[in-house]
């Protein structure tokens, strides 16, 4: 049995609904910060228990212009997490600042344990980056942004709906950024990104920045971005965010199956799972013993295994200059022995076991 890893044919497979709204939508001509944006920024605000949130262009931009609005400037030094995406990276070097790398923990985010000792005269911000679906430990990262002054910008583009002692990801700090690109949980048709905050000024000032700077056709109050969430894909969001809590709960539940039936199995970890922490499973990621074999095993059962990230961010050519000879031994064991399975929330029991068979056979076959 084949088990794929992308879902959204499923998704959109059995939406007339959806179609229906579009094609009103599309005969209002109301394409440019319309009115489905702003039903779409209230409801993911209530959603995420925020007061406010601004729809940019991906999460990439909700990244980067969080730091701008919070006024991380050129040269200024981002404390971020060593095993991230480039795009965290990318929003960070965008405005001219600095990425400072530390190491993360087995649970995939950064290690607040060592983010002190990476704090400089030049830090301004950190930016935890909620991997995966789990969270970084927020209390001790407000704890340290509070003893010296520094910004927090929350990267969950992969952790929608995941909390930390009943606090949801993108809601501990300055903002919470998170992405709506078609393969994240909650996703639309193309890029998209969403900001929350509770900060009034800094909500006035992310929705200039979204938009040139303009505060009407007529007036450029600052110079900005051209950063606005598609109002046709906030329609796409309309229709998908009444899902959101069921989605996460499915994932929740086939990772937790998934990891009934992995776990008996000699070669394969399963990383911990805090009972004051609920992931959500953007990735369901386990560690692995000779993980590459397992990895081409799989693929060559048709089961779509994959691998987030094989080269750490901090030893891509393009860092370097900044990364130099640095080592984080924890990103580095993650990038050799993690694995990532399908979960998400359209699978059958029977594909669930189906993965768990063939990681089975494999180590199997090969002790035999």
């Amino acid at each position: 049995m084949a088990v794929r890893y992308s879902y959204l044919p499923q998704q959109f497979k059995d939406c007339p609904e959806l179609w229906d709204q579009l094609k009103e939508f599309v005969a209002t001509g109301d394409f440019t910060l319309g009115k489905p944006l702003d039903e779409f920024e209230n409801t993911f605000a209530k959603l995420l228990d925020s007061k406010f949130a601004v729809g940019v262009g991906s999460g990439t931009d909700a990244i980067k212009i969080s730091l701008r609005a919070l006024g991380i400037k050129p040269g200024d030094e981002v404390i971020t997490a060593a095993n991230t995406f480039v795009a965290t990276v990318g929003a960070i070097a965008e405005i001219g600042a600095i990425p400072v790398f530390v190491d993360v923990n087995e649970m995939f985010c950064m290690d607040t344990s060592k983010i002190e000792a990476a704090i400089t005269d030049k830090t301004r911000a950190i930016v935890p980056v909620h991997f995966t679906g789990y969270m970084t430990k927020m209390d001790h990262v407000m704890d340290l942004a509070k003893t010296y002054d520094l910004k927090v910008v929350e990267d969950a583009c992969q952790s929608i709906l995941a909390s930390y002692l009943g606090k949801k990801a993108g809601t501990w700090g300055n903002v919470g950024a998170f992405s709506l690109h078609p393969l994240k949980n909650i996703n639309v048709w193309s890029d998209g990104g969403i900001i929350v905050t509770n900060d009034q000024e800094l909500y006035e000032n992310l929705k200039l920045l979204r938009n040139h700077g303009l505060s009407d056709r007529d007036h450029v109050e600052l110079l900005g971005f051209n950063s606005r969430l598609d109002t046709f894909q906030a329609v796409v969001g309309n229709w998908l965010l009444p899902q959101a809590v069921e989605i996460s709960e499915k994932r929740i539940a086939n990772a937790k199956y998934l990891d009934s039936r992995l776990k008996v199995i000699s070669g394969i970890e399963i990383p911990e799972r805090p009972e004051n922490l609920r992931v959500v499973y953007h990735l369901y990621s386990v560690f692995a013993d000779d993980r590459d074999a397992l990895l081409n095993y799989c693929i060559s059962k048709k089961i779509s295994a994959k691998v987030h990230y094989p080269i750490p961010i901090y030893k891509q050519k393009a860092l370097q200059e900044i990364s130099g000879n640095l080592q984080f031994p924890i990103t580095d064991k993650l990038a050799s022995r993690s694995i990532s399975f399908p979960c998400d929330q359209h699978l059958e029991r029977a594909q669930l076991d189906e993965i768990a068979d063939v990681v089975a056979s494999f180590y199997k076959n090969k002790n035999i």
